[in-house]
């Protein structure tokens, strides 16, 4: 099975004929075994050269850069092997047209909105006491169904996103990390500095799936299609976020495996360390690697699996082969 690989350190990835190595400015290598390499994270300073972007195409390797503080700046995109004149076309259809493309945000919205409240009701369960809650992030899904544009349904997403960050202070009960309200760039505390940085990962997780489909990543429904390069991996994400960064965030803390010294404050804001990103990035490897029953499939899938699945499953909206209905985690 191939896997993530993630690069800390500084250096240069070169290719000698038809294998590639990491050499360190120490001048210590590592070779990189290239077909068990699914995409490359870089958060070091590293060096390419135009030989390796084009075996890198070859291969079919995506390559994502985070840079000093964690936060994602771009990622080098093949050529596009599996890109359909056919979809591309449809995604189009369904943006340009208002209501399927408010349709289909709504649904983004509707998964994300029920994912939440699976989360707080796993812990509301678990005696955290969470139902006021609960309550009010039902009466915003309540609303979606008769949004009428799709700035409104970023409204009620984003009221309701609000109302859910206030749940993570009783849900950790635990003042070195406490939420506050969402601060971005920079992260105001280090529970806002854990956000980013999940989110950052989830976002070029969904974009390096996307690239293994016949959907083109720039055209986005929830998350408008302008000059931005991506869109359609802001909106998918938005549907696993409670289920992937939340709950890993939640494990990392409540096993205390996070501590306040793996962060640090540079230029007002707060950022996790390369000892924290390295503790995250192992928590997110091990629950994208988790397994859950699928209903229609039969059988146990990966989280990492149900994201592919769910842009299959787009891919049939567009071409009238099935109705999208978002991933719904069922605990």
């Amino acid at each position: 099975m191939k896997k993530a690989l993630y690069i800390f350190s500084s250096g240069e990835i070169r290719r000698k004929q038809n294998t590639l190595y990491f050499e360190r400015k120490d001048g210590k290598r590592k070779y990189i075994p290239i077909e068990a390499t699914s995409e490359i994270y870089i958060f070091g300073e590293v060096s390419l050269n135009k030989k390796l972007l084009e075996y890198l195409t070859q291969k079919e390797i995506i390559v994502h850069f985070f840079n000093h503080h964690g936060y994602y700046v771009g990622t080098y995109y093949p050529r596009e092997h599996y890109n359909s004149g056919m979809i591309i076309l449809k995604q189009a259809e369904f943006y340009l047209d208002e209501a399927k493309r408010l349709d289909l945000a709504k649904r983004f919205v509707k998964g994300s909105v029920r994912n939440i409240l699976k989360v707080l009701t796993y812990y509301n369960n678990r005696g955290v006491d969470l139902q006021d809650i609960i309550s009010v992030i039902n009466r915003h899904f309540e609303t979606i169904p008769s949004t009428g544009s799709v700035n409104e349904l970023m409204a009620i997403e984003g009221n309701a996103r609000e109302v859910y960050y206030n749940s993570f202070d009783r849900i950790l009960n635990n003042p070195e990390f406490e939420f506050g309200s969402r601060t971005r760039r920079p992260p105001g505390n280090r529970l806002n500095a854990l956000v980013s940085f999940g989110n950052s990962l989830l976002y070029v997780l969904v974009l390096s799936e996307i690239y293994k489909t016949h959907l083109d990543p720039r055209i986005g429904y929830l998350h408008s299609t302008n000059f931005r390069r991506f869109t359609l991996n802001l909106d998918v994400a938005e549907v696993f976020k409670p289920v992937l960064v939340d709950r890993a965030i939640f494990y990392l803390l409540n096993k205390r495996m996070l501590k306040p010294s793996h962060f640090r404050n540079e230029l007002g804001g707060i950022y996790l360390k390369e000892n924290g990103q390295r503790i995250f990035l192992e928590e997110w490897e091990r629950r994208l690697s988790t397994t859950l029953k699928h209903r229609g499939l039969g059988r146990n899938v990966s989280y990492r699996r149900f994201v592919r699945l769910e842009l299959y499953k787009l891919e049939k909206h567009f071409l009238g082969d099935g109705e999208y209905h978002p991933f719904v985690v069922r605990w």
